[in-house]
């Protein structure tokens, strides 16, 4: 299936309204092949329900079949969502992973909620275009605009808090983001065609809250998943007071636009099993969103081991490991902060120092638990933070009080909406910012799947102990098969055969 992969996105392709390529989405209808889902979705004109490809149902006939890139697209085709395969729920798609373009960009910042805090102006205004080419640029790439795209995310939100939790109707529709109760009415009935009352009578299997502001949640994702790595990964590197790994659950505490939250997240078969603890429910669709950017779940695991298998280097490594994911961030001011803590340092000390900059100079939780008492510190925080809280070279602190005096000011920006090149650029200008640092806040904070460090101790410690050199050439050379994953290909790396300490790691 790998050619339909390439047909659809990825890094071969651009999807369009509708996609045109109707054998091989078809194909994928009549095999139900869960690793497609969230790749496009299946509207049916005979019963006017779209569908994601691995639905259940009897697959429709093809004369009854049209296809879209997005869930919002095909309600604005007129077709609402199937409550047996719940297409909202499918994985992200992939394809805005691969690419770092402005309709990329702008749709994993319309994931984190910014049009319905900000507006499409404020889309806009994030991604540097008018809101008029926004909307262009989206109606081209995907079939509809930031508007359509902002109320399927809030239908989705809605129905969630509908099936999981017993809040009233009118304190669902604000959490979700709708201005009245009036339009959250309208707009559940159109996507869903049910009364909100009808869908929560209906749900089946409803989690219900786990206390005040809590939601238990499954975060899917496309298998395989090595999650062993992944959570290996967080457990390894997770700082007290912030986060905490125990008896498989990983838990950390998420600063959000509208109040604070934590999170556990427990691998399970299929998802993530998930539980929120938000002080502001309307915060639910930004932590989820950046929750799935932290476990790197709308990842294509098979087109990259797909890939990377090709190498001899790295075929064992993969076999061994299939479906490894490149963790990210829930927060880029805080990857970068870490990042710059963890140069030419161990893990272990990277955390002692972060964990006293969060002692000294983060916001203690108004709801903490046991093992999670602070927020990690903002960059305001960290630039009049004093000096208990900076257990590090001189040269290091004045780095880090460089970068959150960028971010405060509005000069740098680390988010999922940013240009790499761009955001490299105005990071290097930075004192003690260097091209390893740049590439590692690439990879992790933006989520960019070829970012690499050739100079990289745990990369070159990978490359040797598969037994070639581990001279900068020598990787630079290497490294050119493993386009366009590098980033995942140094995940192999990393973990060959035992956890190497050392910069990559640190942070």
């Amino acid at each position: 299936m790998s050619d339909f992969r390439q047909t659809t996105g990825g890094a071969h392709a651009r999807l369009t309204g509708v996609i045109d390529d109707f054998e091989q989405c078809y194909r994928a209808v009549t095999s139900r092949d869960t690793r497609f889902d969230g790749w496009f979705f299946t509207g049916v004109t005979s019963t006017h329900i779209y569908c994601r490809p691995s639905c259940p149902a009897i697959t429709p006939k093809r004369g009854n079949v049209r296809f879209y890139p997005t869930a919002a697209s095909a309600q604005q085709a007129g077709f609402r969502a199937c409550m047996r395969c719940r297409p909202d729920a499918s994985p992200g798609s992939p394809e805005w992973d691969m690419r770092a373009d402005v309709a990329a960009r702008a749709m994993k910042l319309i994931a984190d909620g910014i049009v319905d805090r900000e507006g499409v102006a404020g889309l806009a205004r994030q991604l540097g275009f008018s809101a008029r080419q926004i909307q262009r640029l989206l109606v081209a790439e995907v079939g509809t605009g930031p508007l359509a795209l902002a109320r399927a995310q809030r239908a989705q939100t809605a129905r969630i808090l509908m099936e999981t939790t017993e809040l009233p109707v009118a304190h669902v529709a604000f959490a979700a983001g709708f201005s009245s109760v009036r339009q959250f009415n309208d707009t559940i009935r159109e996507v869903f065609a049910m009364t909100p009352s009808d869908l929560r009578r209906k749900s089946q299997g409803r989690g219900g809250e786990g206390g005040a502001g809590s939601i238990q949640l499954r975060l899917p994702y496309r298998a395989p998943l090595d999650a062993e790595s992944l959570f290996g990964f967080l457990a390894f590197r997770a700082v007290p007071g912030v986060e905490s790994y125990l008896d498989g659950t990983y838990v950390r505490s998420l600063d959000l636009p509208h109040g604070e939250g934590i999170v556990e997240l427990t691998p399970g078969d299929g998802c993530v099993r998930s539980t929120f603890y938000l002080q502001d429910l309307r915060d639910l669709t930004a932590a989820v969103a950046r929750c799935r950017r932290l476990l790197d779940l709308d990842a294509d695991p098979v087109a990259v081991d797909e890939t990377l298998s090709l190498d001899p280097l790295l075929r064992r490594q993969v076999r061994r490991s299939p479906g490894k994911r490149m963790p990210g961030a829930v927060d880029g001011m805080e990857l970068a902060v870490r990042g710059v803590i963890g140069q030419q340092i161990s893990v272990a000390g990277a955390r002692t120092v972060t964990a006293q900059l969060v002692r000294a100079a983060g916001r203690p939780l108004v709801n903490p638990r046991p093992t999670v008492t602070h927020l990690f510190p903002n960059a305001e925080e960290i630039a009049t933070a004093g000096d208990a809280a900076f257990a590090m070279p001189g040269s290091r602190r004045r780095t880090l009080e460089a970068l959150a005096a960028a971010i405060t000011d509005g000069t740098v920006r680390i988010n999922s909406g940013e240009d790499p090149v761009e955001l490299e650029q105005r990071l290097l200008a930075l004192p003690g910012i260097g091209p390893w640092t740049t590439a590692y806040i690439s990879m992790r904070a933006l989520g960019h799947p070829d970012a690499f460090m050739p100079t990289d101790l745990g990369v070159r410690r990978g490359i040797a102990r598969l037994g070639h050199n581990d001279d900068l050439a020598t990787v630079t050379r290497l490294a050119e098969k493993w386009r366009p994953w590098r980033a995942y290909a140094m995940a192999h790396l990393w973990s060959t055969p035992v956890e190497p300490e050392g910069e990559a790691n640190a942070a």
